[in-house]
């Protein structure tokens, strides 16, 4: 399996708008290769390039199958690996980082820390441009860092760290007893169909170009093996195989469920972003109005990379460059995921009639009151639903004789108890002391704590 499959493709008049987005930001970014595409119900639904890929000694225009060098989209698929080895029971992200490489000026530090980058963990590590100089050892990575202290208090704010995800890499190194890039090929690239998402660049691939600002001449940036940095930034890729992996974000079927969950929920943030984006476990969120994008950018010498997904439509971007700076690699794939959501919306599932309503479901519905406010007890079919006018509804599982277990909001994982009286009636609800009653302030129940 070597490439996505197409889905059903854009229709020509969305097709027309996307190639405009691709041409503009190719030319008005003055990017010598650009290549690009559209995910849509799992698959590749259109994609475009422009530009030419340039190479020692050619010009030419990329294909679908041209690999770029994806930088920092990179530390997506490290955190996958964490969330594996946590799916597992092989190690909690409350654990420190020292219970598993005790060696390191970080030891402390927690895993979960170290995904947010919460941890205070310095930028980038000591000695040299990591980035444009020759790779080294993990052990000569924890030498030069001998000295390094962190830059702020452990979970104080966002504060972005390569040399966080160069030490999660070689905790996945530890626990599997394999090199970084054979555990990758083997639990998610492989799985997925990533073939040609490599460590180190296959042919045909761009090379490294940054432009002369005043000039418009091409200058040759280095393609390094950045060694015990490159679970930060190391991967090349393609736009069809990194759809591959928006599409695992989307509706996962690798990892859990509740893993991808974790790995796209706020976990730090910057304040100077006024809420228009946070960080997860390894995932960038990107807010703009009620829609939010899930995925990552990446920049390395004389490339930049952007993959993001909307999980609730499952329409994401790829975007691609072999160029240094100038490219919004956030901005474009949101463009192109607007113009496919406005041109050619989400058609909503058909309605279907609830089949049956299972035992002791019934008898809970209608209204309950919290002091005097008004809620309504539903069933969708699937689970119970609590609202109130106007608001969002709190949902609840069936967790055995009258016991719910929450879904949603406030109430997530908290226990819904249906309480009898002695006669079998129901008396009220106790949702974590929250008490619901039949009508308001029933005199006939309790006061949760016995006020």
């Amino acid at each position: 399996m070597t490439s996505l499959p197409d889905a059903s493709p854009v229709l020509p008049s969305t097709a027309v708008h996307l190639e405009a987005a691709v041409a503009a930001a190719q030319a008005g970014s003055r990017v010598p290769s650009l290549s690009v595409a559209v995910l849509r119900d799992g698959a590749v639904a259109w994609s475009g390039v422009r530009g030419t890929a340039v190479r020692d000694g050619e010009s030419a225009r990329p294909t679908r199958d041209t690999q770029y060098r994806i930088g920092s989209i990179t530390k997506t698929l490290t955190a996958a690996l964490v969330m594996q080895l946590q799916e597992e029971g092989a190690l909690d992200l409350a654990d420190t980082v020292g219970t598993y490489v005790p060696e390191g000026p970080f030891a402390d530090a927690t895993i979960r820390g170290l995904l947010s980058h919460g941890g205070g963990l310095p930028a980038e590590p000591a000695g040299a441009w990591w980035e444009r100089s020759r790779g080294t050892s993990y052990e000569a990575l924890v030498a030069a860092n001998a000295e390094a202290v962190r830059v702020l208090a452990p979970g104080e704010r966002y504060h972005y760290s390569n040399l966080s995800y160069a030490i999660l890499g070689h905790i996945v190194e530890v626990l599997r007893d394999a090199p970084w890039s054979e555990v990758l090929d083997a639990t998610i690239l492989g799985p997925l169909g990533m073939s040609r998402t490599t460590y180190a660049a296959s042919a045909p691939h761009a090379d490294g170009r940054s432009v002369e600002a005043l000039t418009g001449l091409l200058v040759a940036e280095p393609h390094q093996d950045t060694g015990a940095m490159a679970p930060a930034g190391q991967l090349w890729s393609t736009p069809a195989d990194l759809c591959r992996w928006l599409a695992e974000l989307a509706r996962p079927t690798l990892l859990s469920p509740r893993s991808v969950v974790a790995m796209t929920t706020p976990q730090s943030g910057d304040p100077d972003e006024k809420g228009a984006g946070a960080y997860g476990l390894g995932v960038r969120l990107s807010v703009a109005g009620e829609r939010v994008l899930v995925g990552h950018g990446g920049s390395m010498p004389g490339f930049l990379a952007g993959a993001y997904v909307d999980r609730e439509s499952g329409v994401g971007a790829v975007v691609l460059a072999n160029t240094a700076y100038g490219l919004d690699v956030s901005a474009l794939p949101r463009t192109l995921i607007e113009t496919v959501l406005t041109h050619e919306p989400v058609i909503a599932p058909e309605w279907t009639p609830t089949r049956e309503v299972p035992d002791g479901v019934r008898e809970l519905l209608g209204t309950w009151h919290w002091g005097h406010q008004p809620f309504t007890m539903s069933y969708d079919g699937e689970a119970l639903a609590l609202a109130a006018d106007g608001g969002r509804a709190f949902r609840f599982a069936s967790a055995g004789a009258d016991t719910w277990t929450g879904l949603s909001g406030y109430q997530l994982g908290e226990t819904l108890r249906v309480v009898r009286r002695e006669d079998g009636a129901i008396s009220h609800l106790d949702v974590g002391t929250f008490c619901y009653t039949r009508i308001p302030y029933d005199p006939m129940v309790p006061i949760p704590g016995g006020a």
